[in-house]
C-alpha cells in the first residue's frame, strides 16, 4: 500500500501507531535541527517532523512535491485547534519523493494570490485548494441525495441521446457535423424535453436524469455553454402533484446536505410577482415591495410623473439618514445602461415628522405625507421612486431593490427562501418577427380554462407552467405538457410553423401522441445553480470542475480550437 491513512484522518487516539501517508507538500519550515512539513491531500493536512537524519531530503523539498512517508504518530506539543489533525504529528522514519513539482504559479492555499484567468489556466492546481474541494464535495453530496430521494419514490434514471435533431425554438444549438451523412448535422440537446415526453408515452411514468445540456448563448457568472440539470418527468399527474413532489425533494436536500428545515414554500402567480417585485424570480428574504403611487403623485405639475404610465415607490427602512453622496450613488446606479432609468426621486421621512424630497418644488409636505401613507413609510424611512413605462419601470425598480438589499445586508446567503411562481403567460409577442414565441417551450400546456382563448386572444392565455425560485434565482422550471395532438398542432400554428415545418421538426412526437399519450408534466432543476446557492455563492464556476470563461473558452486546454484541413474535408465543410 502507498498509504495506510489519509491526511485528514489521524487523531490523538492513533498515537504510537506506525503509519504511511502520501500527498503534496503544502509548506516546509526549516528550524535547523528539525524541519516541519505540512502534507496535504483532499482529506486534510498532517504535520510531519523530520529530524537531522533527513536534513538533506528536507532541504530539497519544494511546494507541491508529491511524497510518501512512513513514521510514527506522536502528540504535538504545540497543538493547532484550527485543523482536525492538530493534536498530532508524524515523526518521519522514511521519506520518498514520488514526483518533483515546478514552483506553482500561485499559492495553493485557502486564500490564493492567483487571479481568476490564471487559476482557470492552471485549473488542475486550483482544484487542489480547500474551497474548491469543499465545493465539489458539496456537488457530489447533492447529486447523491437527489438520486436517493428520487429513487425512494420510484423514479427511474434513464439516459437520453446527446446527438439529436436541431430545433428552431429556444437558444442557439451547438451543432455537430455528421461525417457519414454529408451536409447533415446533429445538435447537442438544450434539454432532453421531447425524449422524456416520449418516455411517458412509453409507460415509464417516473423518469429522471442528472444530465448534461448545451446552449450556444452569451455567458455570465451563472451561465455556461454546457451545464447540468436534474431533469424529471411524471405521468398521470397535475400541477399540484409536481409541486408537492419537488417541494419534498428540496426539503429533503436542505435537511440532508445543510441540516436546515424549510418551514415555508410559498406560491405566487407570475402577475403578482411582477406587480409586487418587478421580477418573475423575486428574492423574498426581505421586503421593499412595490407601491404604485400614480393617484397621489400625478397631476401636480411634475411632467416626469404626469407623463408616466407608472410611478413606483419602494421604502428603505431606517435609511432617511442617507447622505447626499449616498443618494447620488443610487441615482448613478439606476442611470447605468444595464438598468436604464433616467433619474431617481427620493423622499426622506424625517424623525421629526417632516419630509424632505428631491422634488420639493412640485410637492408640498401634505403631498409627500400622502406618498408616505400610501407606501406605509414611517419616520426614519427613505422613499425611492422611479417612473415611466410600466414594464420597464418594474424591471428598473427590481434592480434597485436588489442593489439596496445587497447594500443593506438583507440578502444573507445563509438564509434560504424558496418559492413557486406559476401561471406564466403561455406566449410572448415578438415585434421584430411579428409572431408569438413560447415563453417556456412549444410543448407547454395552456391552463384548461384558457384553452378557448387560443382562437381569438392567445396573448392572454396562461401556461400550466411553474418555476422554482430560491433567493432571487430561478433554479428550476417546468410545466404540464400538451399530450393531445390537436392542441399541439394548434400551438405550432400560433408559433408560426407551417404544417410541413411542424411535421418535419416534431412529427415523431405528434405521431406518438396518437398512440395513447398519458397526461404528463415535469421539471428541470439547474444543478450548477443549486450547488452554488447551497454553497452560499453567486457564481457557478467554482462548483464545476472544468468550467469555461465568459467567452466560452477553456483556457486550460485552449478550446475551442481550429481543426485540420483533413478533418474538414472528411466532413465536407469549407471555411470562408
Amino acid at each position: 500500500m502507498y498509504r495506510s491513512h489519509t491526511n485528514g484522518e489521524l487523531r490523538i487516539e492513533h498515537v504510537n501507531q506506525h503509519v504511511s501517508l502520501c500527498g503534496w507538500v503544502q509548506k516546509s519550515r526549516d528550524l535547523g535541527a528539525m524541519t516541519f512539513v505540512d502534507l496535504r491531500d483532499r482529506y486534510g493536512i498532517t504535520q510531519l517532523v523530520l529530524g537531522e537524519e533527513h536534513v538533506d531530503v528536507a532541504k530539497s523539498l519544494g511546494r507541491e512535491d508529491v511524497i510518501r512517508i512512513e513514521g510514527t504518530v506522536i502528540e504535538r506539543e504545540s497543538k493547532n485547534k484550527n485543523i482536525p489533525t492538530g493534536e498530532i504529528e508524524i515523526a518521519v522514519i522514511e521519506l520518498t519523493v514520488l514526483n518533483k513539482s515546478k514552483v506553482p504559479p500561485f499559492t495553493i492555499e485557502k486564500e490564493t494570490d492567483g487571479g481568476e484567468e490564471l487559476r482557470m489556466q492552471y485549473r488542475y492546481l486550483d482544484l487542489r485548494r480547500p474551497p474548491l474541494q469543499k465545493n465539489l464535495k458539496l456537488r457530489h453530496q447533492l447529486a447523491i441525495e437527489a438520486r436517493k430521494y428520487l429513487d425512494s419514490i420510484d423514479f427511474l434514471e434513464i439516459e437520453t441521446p446527446y446527438l439529436i435533431k436541431s430545433t428552431p425554438e429556444g437558444a442557439r444549438d451547438f451543432v455537430v457535423p455528421s461525417r457519414m451523412n454529408e451536409g447533415q448535422f446533429y445538435a447537442l440537446p438544450q434539454s432532453p424535453q421531447t425524449f422524456k415526453q416520449l418516455l411517458m408515452v412509453s409507460g415509464y411514468d417516473r423518469y429522471y436524469q442528472i444530465v448534461r445540456c448545451f446552449r450556444d448563448e452569451d455567458l455570465r457568472a451563472d451561465r455556461q455553454p454546457e451545464f447540468t440539470q436534474i431533469d424529471c418527468e411524471m405521468a398521470f399527474v397535475d400541477q399540484e402533484d409536481i409541486l408537492n413532489t419537488f417541494e419534498g425533494m428540496m426539503d429533503y436536500l436542505f435537511k440532508k446536505v445543510k441540516g436546515i428545515e424549510i418551514n415555508e414554500f410559498p406560491r405566487m402567480t407570475y402577475e403578482f410577482a411582477m406587480e409586487t417585485y418587478g421580477s418573475d424570480k423575486p428574492d423574498i428574504r426581505f421586503g421593499m415591495t412595490f407601491n404604485y403611487i400614480n393617484d397621489v403623485a400625478q397631476n401636480k405639475g411634475f411632467n416626469v410623473f404626469d407623463q408616466a404610465e407608472s410611478v413606483i415607490a419602494i421604502v428603505a427602512e431606517d435609511c432617511a439618514s442617507y447622505t447626499r453622496k449616498q443618494l447620488d450613488a443610487l441615482t448613478d446606479y439606476v442611470k447605468r445602461p444595464q438598468v436604464g432609468a433616467k433619474g431617481l426621486v427620493y423622499v426622506r421621512c424625517n424623525e421629526d415628522g417632516t419630509f424632505k424630497s428631491s422634488v420639493d418644488k412640485f410637492y408640498s409636505e401634505e403631498d409627500l405625507k400622502a406618498w408616505a401613507d400610501q407606501c406605509g413609510a414611517k419616520a426614519g424611512d427613505l422613499i425611492l421612486v422611479l417612473s415611466g413605462d410600466k414594464a420597464a419601470t418594474q424591471k428598473q425598480m427590481n434592480e434597485l431593490r436588489l442593489h439596496l438589499g445587497n447594500e443593506l445586508g438583507l440578502r444573507n446567503p445563509n438564509v434560504y427562501a424558496p418559492l413557486w411562481v406559476y401561471d406564466f403567460p403561455l406566449l410572448e409577442w415578438d415585434e421584430e418577427s411579428g409572431r408569438y414565441h413560447a415563453m417556456h417551450h412549444p410543448f407547454t400546456s395552456p391552463k384548461e380554462e384558457d384553452v378557448p382563448l387560443l382562437e381569438n386572444d392567445p396573448g392572454n392565455v396562461r401556461a400550466n407552467a411553474y418555476d422554482m425560485v430560491l433567493n432571487g434565482t430561478e433554479i428550476g422550471g417546468g410545466s404540464i405538457r400538451i399530450h393531445d395532438r390537436a392542441v399541439q398542432s394548434k400551438m405550432f400554428d400560433l408559433l408560426g410553423f407551417t404544417k410541413e415545418e411542424a411535421q418535419a421538426q416534431f412529427g415523431f412526437l405528434m405521431n406518438a401522441f396518437e398512440y395513447g399519450a398519458p397526461p404528463h408534466g415535469g421539471i428541470a432543476l439547474g444543478f450548477d445553480r443549486l450547488c452554488a446557492l447551497f454553497g452560499g455563492q453567486e457564481t457557478i464556476r467554482d462548483f464545476i470542475a472544468f468550467p469555461k470563461n465568459n467567452s466560452g473558452r477553456d483556457v486550460m486546454i485552449d478550446s475551442p480550437s481550429p481543426i485540420s484541413t483533413e478533418q474538414l474535408d472528411e466532413l465536407n465543410i469549407q471555411l470562408k
